[in-house]
């Protein structure tokens, strides 16, 4: 805490030139005229009571991302199951069993429905209870609020309530959105990171009135009180108008002095505020939206094949019934002993048409087999089971946090095969916000020769291409040295200090023994390289804290960037050690000198980064008295401010430059100016004029003035740092990229962040064309009509478009760039399917300065516009609606804040494992489910028209051919845990190979496994299946001695040997389709059949056989018949053969890509002939335009017209030299 001290004393607002310096003048202006409606809120501060009674009566801070509660459980719930058509027929179905129309028994239809919805409902209730326990993690974090008398105690955040003191101590979140009301600084500034809210990780600097500075002690609260009135709750984050009433003088209050929910205190000790919105009211919860219900689209198209089956039920039904009414009225007469008609008109000759209506509900129960009531049952169990296989996946596991993933929801596994566009956050899910100095170019040398990971990508592909061609090529194709390609030219990448193995240091990746241990001296510009290190000490807003634990200085900045150039800077012998008011004070170490050099700068003026200004300068005095600008930016920006002398090194560094960014490093130009005290002063008072000015062109002012002084500089290199993604980030990106997956990034990070991360992450690269779309300046806005905006922002969507169309280069790639103010307009209905098909064809698409609300329209656009699934992943509360809008909804939990977690399907806790669970769980499970599906259907109706035939068969009489209890069994015991094992166990490929073929996945987005072709096929096989059941063993039976004593069998030998034809074809055709087995599968398939004839054994000894002639079926009637065992084989073998053709045919003449790769791994080819496995695997992955590989073999490419050039011109000058 004795570093906080310290740092309290500095008045901040001093070091800031726009955004932070306005203490005072905010206050001498009027207050805001807030009448009307949206401006309605009234707080009393320090009295919470007066809000517990309407109309002041406010929403408390309780929050809830649940779908249900206690009230709307039930409801809700059983709506949800009965959205589901196949559980309303059965609903519909149960209802009618309970009439003597039923030709079952009722129990056997409810007790299915009561089991199939229940166990739903349940499954629903399990993961609506764990959001509820995330909600209440939240919810009962403690916040330190003031109670009476000056005296603070802790309260669970859910009790806060409007116009409650809060005090919130550094690194600790703010529980509800608060007006600052003081600070541990003297004058009310505060940092905060708003990470959790617009993802930049910069932060934030606010700012309390002056009135209420002196409220920075506990005590003070005792006799406090104010009243704030202010705009209503609006999901705004960057406005808020109002006015404090305090000490009888009103004050107007603006977005600088809210302090939102979910973002966090940092480089502050403690602050004070007052509770202003809570809960649901708070401008983050504004800003999400209710948890949507979702349903895959798989589900929605089983849907359609359950309305077809219903059909198809409906038109049997009819036939059944106009058979049965003809029977009636004409055949039924002659059947005196069946003594009809009978009391209730259900046979009636005299009546056959309201016999034929009873026959007909008859005829819907008794077919409805074809519709299998056990599917949905079945495929959540699956889902259930799956899910708990992501959950308890070792390699998805965090072992720092120890966070494993997380399937919130398991109704939508199978989507996470078919994703075609993943929306991504980019702070805290793609970056880890640290940055590593790297390289530098100091007086047009570089320097740093550790290579980056896209180097050291680049050249190991170059060496297994040289490996490849030096077996192909005659030594005649190339030079002496038999490679197209020299050692030497590919050494410089691969380089590397191989020697120093010293512990790593956070932000400084630096290796060059050149400028290291103070060997910089004896470089030829030492001049230079010295006034280098002196502005990466001096050029920042930073302060530094003595960490009594390792005894060294820790830098607290404002970006990652500040961190790394300081942490370079004292490696490099220039430690900034101590800020004061006015002063900074550097520690210099030089070789000559055994003790380190203490120098004070004296802080002249701050000129701080904007992202307009895209730079950031410092003048100060040094000891010398010498008055130094120091100035850090944008190349671009620095450049074209350089002098004519200062351009020395211009076209060195811009070389360098070049090559750092085709490395995907980030880069900043360096320069500096010399300043006479004359021309100092001159300037200083000018601008001391526009900063102390009230109006609202006083930031132009300061602008204007601040680029008089930035120009005429004179450049003295430049820097190169590595931002630190996330571990796997870029081979994470790549590998979906193979997959051929598209990824968008949406992020409230400024578009020159947004692009680095781009380039870091290889979702942009050098060579690639960048479209920008962004809108006029401010200044022109106000002149021009919305109108001529939008007509101007179409024009560039146009003309882009127009470009990619008219570009002929196949290896050319296009990235759009966006900003969140364009967005606002292309977003519109009238201009958003134009923004649509451009951004489509694009190989990426990066939005930057975007709300949370503008996430979530751009999610609902491409997943509205392009019909296609999206996967939103984020880690922040800004993510919410985005996370919640797409299909598939990921949150990091690798994070604090929870807020995305709570509002995803599946949680994990590194970006990372996208990778893994898309590209191996999602292919698995997407080919599960939708084989599972079809051959639920297929069972049900190579089962179900044996039925229908037997009606038939049997003169419409609504006999049934099975027993009742044979039909139970069906569905739920004798054919459910093969299906639910091919659910959860089938792989085509194992997971490594998964990930060495990502080309796989495309299975999933193109619905190979799921498309009508074979929905219909599977449909084909079933009737297929039932002709062959039905007709084979009608055959065999009919009018033949089955039993030693000579009798035909008998109905019910008929429907056990064919139900048993039934259970062996099936099993036989689960087992078919299977790719992978292990124990469980061959215990759960062939385990059914057994079970069906311990069933048989069990069932003929018990009394509930007699009625219905089965005593004894299986010891007595049918094993002692060999007709019984042969019918059996050949009819199993005659339902399978023709699939079991089909899969044959397939594999030798069409194989599908998994089919390949199968046989290769059977034959152990990928063991025994690793060159042919290594060509495999580059064809098995998408041409891409985006990731390491695109960024890999755009630098190959480069290379290798570098070298073919070289090649070119030596050959040349060989046969000039031969003519010669």
């Amino acid at each position: 805490m004795a570093g906080g001290r310290i740092r309290a004393r500095i008045r901040r607002s001093s070091l800031y030139t726009f955004n932070c310096y306005k203490p005072r003048t905010s206050e001498d202006e009027a207050p805001h005229d807030i009448q009307g409606p949206g401006y309605s809120r009234i707080v009393h501060c320090n009295k919470p009571k007066m809000h517990e009674q309407k109309p002041l009566k406010y929403c408390s801070n309780y929050i809830s991302t649940t779908k249900y509660n206690v009230l709307t459980f039930l409801p809700k719930a059983i709506f949800e199951q009965f959205r589901r058509v196949a559980n309303l027929y059965f609903l519909l179905a149960a209802g009618l069993s309970l009439t003597p129309v039923t030709p079952f028994e009722p129990l056997s239809m409810i007790a299915p429905l009561i089991f199939v919805v229940g166990l739903s409902m349940a499954k629903e209730a399990l993961e609506d209870w764990r959001r509820f326990m995330q909600d209440m993690k939240v919810n009962l974090r403690k916040a330190n609020v003031h109670k009476k008398d000056g005296v603070f105690g802790l309260k669970p955040w859910m009790k806060l309530r409007v116009g409650d003191i809060v005090k919130v101590k550094k690194d600790q979140f703010f529980p509800a959105d608060l007006l600052l009301l003081s600070s541990s600084y003297e004058d009310g500034i505060c940092y905060v990171e708003t990470m959790n809210l617009d993802g930049e990780t910069n932060l934030k600097v606010k700012q309390s009135l002056e009135t209420t500075l002196p409220l920075d002690d506990d005590q003070t609260f005792k006799e406090f009180s104010a009243t704030i009135r202010c705009e209503d709750p609006n999901p705004n984050l960057y406005s808020f108008v109002g006015n404090l009433d305090y000490d009888r003088q009103v004050y107007p209050l603006d977005p600088t002095h809210i302090l939102l929910r979910d973002s966090r205190l940092r480089n502050t000790t403690y602050v004070y505020g007052v509770v202003i919105f809570t809960g649901h009211d708070s401008k983050v919860m504004q800003n999400s939206t209710k948890s949507p219900s979702k349903r895959s689209r798989v589900e929605k198209q089983m849907d359609k094949i359950i309305y077809i089956l219903f059909s198809i039920l409906l038109f049997i039904s009819f036939i059944s019934s106009i058979g049965f009414i003809v029977k009636t009225k004409y055949d039924l007469p002659k059947y005196w002993y069946l003594q009809v008609p009978d009391g209730d008109d259900l046979f009636n000759p005299g009546k056959p048409l309201t016999s034929g209506f009873y026959h007909l509900v008859t005829a819907l129960i008794l077919y409805g087999y074809l519709i299998p009531i056990s599917l949905y049952v079945s495929i959540e169990v699956v889902k259930v089971l799956q899910a708990l296989f992501i959950n308890r996946d070792i390699h998805m596991y965090d072992e720092e946090t120890g966070t494993p993933a997380q399937a919130r929801t398991s109704n939508l596994n199978e989507e996470l095969g078919q994703v075609d566009t993943i929306l991504s956050d980019k702070t805290g899910t793609l970056t880890c916000n640290q940055m590593d100095f790297l390289k530098c170019s100091i007086a047009g040398t570089p320097y740093g020769t550790r290579a980056s990971d896209v180097e050291l990508a680049a050249a190991k592909q170059m060496a297994m291409d040289l490996d490849g061609l030096s077996q192909n090529c005659t030594p005649h194709a190339w030079d002496k040295g038999g490679h197209p390609f020299q050692e030497s030219e590919i050494e410089v990448i691969t380089s590397r200090d191989e020697n120093t193995h010293k512990p790593p240091i956070k932000g400084f990746s630096f290796e060059d023994s050149r400028l290291m241990n103070g060997n910089w001296v004896k470089e030829p510009n030492a001049d230079v390289i010295s006034l280098f290190f002196g502005i990466l000490s001096l050029c920042h807003t930073a302060i530094p804290e003595h960490n009594e634990e390792t005894g060294t200085l820790t830098y607290e900045a404002e970006s990652p960037d500040e961190g790394a150039f300081l942490v370079a800077a004292r490696e490099f012998g220039f430690e900034f050690c101590k800020r004061t008011q006015s002063s900074i004070l550097i520690r210099e170490r030089y070789p000559s000198s055994q003790e380190p050099i203490e120098r004070e700068y004296k802080i002249l003026n701050l000129l701080n980064f904007t992202s307009k200004r895209k730079r950031m300068s410092v003048i100060v005095r040094g000891e010398d008295g010498q008055i130094l600008l120091l100035c850090k930016g944008a190349d671009s920006i620095i450049f074209d401010r350089l002098s004519r002398n200062g351009r020395m090194y211009e076209e060195a560094t811009t070389r360098h430059l070049n090559e750092y960014g085709e490395t995907g490093l980030r880069t900043l130009a360096l320069a500096y100016k010399k300043l006479d005290e004359a021309e100092y002063f001159a300037w200083n008072e000018e601008f001391t004029k526009a900063k102390t000015s009230i109006g609202g062109d006083r930031e132009g002012m300061l602008e204007r003035i601040s680029d008089v002084m930035e120009k005429d500089l004179i450049l003295v290199g430049a820097t190169a740092v590595e931002d630190k993604l996330q571990k796997g980030v870029p081979q994470c990106i790549d590998k979906l990229a193979q997959a051929g997956l598209k990824i968008w990034v949406l992020t409230g990070d400024k578009m020159e962040t947004a692009i680095n991360i781009g380039y870091a992450c290889s979702l942009l690269r050098q060579g690639m064309k960048k479209i920008c779309i962004t809108i006029m300046e401010t200044d022109t806005l106000v002149q021009d009509s919305r109108k001529a905006v939008k007509e101007n922002i179409l024009m560039q969507i146009t003309n882009a478009t127009q470009m990619i169309k008219l570009e002929k280069d196949p290896n050319a790639a296009f990235a759009l760039i966006i900003d969140g103010k364009t967005l606002t307009y292309t977003l519109e209905e009238d201009m958003k399917h134009q923004f649509l098909n451009l951004a489509v064809d694009c190989a990426s698409v990066i939005c930057c300065r975007v709300s949370p609300k503008q996430k979530a329209l751009v999610t609902r656009l491409v997943k509205e516009g392009t019909g296609k699934i999206t996967l939103a992943i984020g880690d922040g509360a800004n993510d919410v609606g985005m996370i919640q809008e797409a299909d598939i909804g990921v949150g990091i939990s690798g994070c604090e804040g929870m807020q995305a977690v709570m509002a995803s399907d599946f949680a994990i806790a590194q970006f990372r494992f996208l990778e893994r669970l898309l590209v191996v769980h999602g292919h698995w499970c997407y080919k599960r489910i939708a084989q599972m599906i079809c051959y639920f259907f297929y069972k049900n109706i190579a089962f179900g028209l044996t039925i229908f035939y037997f009606e038939a068969f049997a003169g419409f009489s609504g006999q049934s051919l099975y027993v009742d209890w044979y039909m139970l069994l069906f569905n739920v015991v004798l054919t459910s845990l093969p299906v639910i094992s091919l659910g959860v166990f089938e792989q085509d490929v194992d997971s490594e190979v998964c990930l060495q073929f990502p080309a796989l996945y495309q299975q999933g987005p193109k619905n190979l496994f799921f498309d009508w072709y074979r929905i219909f096929g599977w449909m084909g096989n079933g009737l297929y299946t039932s002709l062959i059941i039905f007709f084979l063993n009608i055959i065999i039976y009919y009018d033949q001695a089955f039993r030693a004593g000579g009798q035909t069998a008998d109905m019910t030998a008929v429907g056990t040997a064919m139900f048993t034809c039934v259970i062996w074809a099936v099993n036989c055709q689960i087992a078919l389709t299977m790719s992978h087995f292990t124990w469980i599968q061959h215990f759960l398939v062939w385990g059914s059949v057994v079970t069906w004839y311990i069933f048989l054994l069990v069932y003929g000894e018990l009394e509930y056989a007699l009625p219905v002639n089965a005593f004894r079926i299986l010891l007595e009637v049918l094993a002692p018949s060999p007709t019984y065992w042969s019918a059996t084989l050949l009819v199993t073998v005659a339902c399978n053969l023709p699939y079991l053709a089909h899969i044959a045919f397939q594999r030798l003449y069409n194989p599908l890509d998994h089919h390949v790769i199968q046989e290769i791994k059977y034959y152990k080819k990928d063991i025994e002939d690793r060159h042919m496995w290594r060509r495999e695997k580059s064809k098995a992955r998408q041409k891409t335009s985006i990731g390491f590989s695109a960024r890999v073999d755009a630098k190959i490419r480069q290379l290798k017209g570098r070298l073919q050039k070289k090649y070119s011109s030596m050959s040349s000058n060989h046969s000039i030299t031969q003519q010669k």
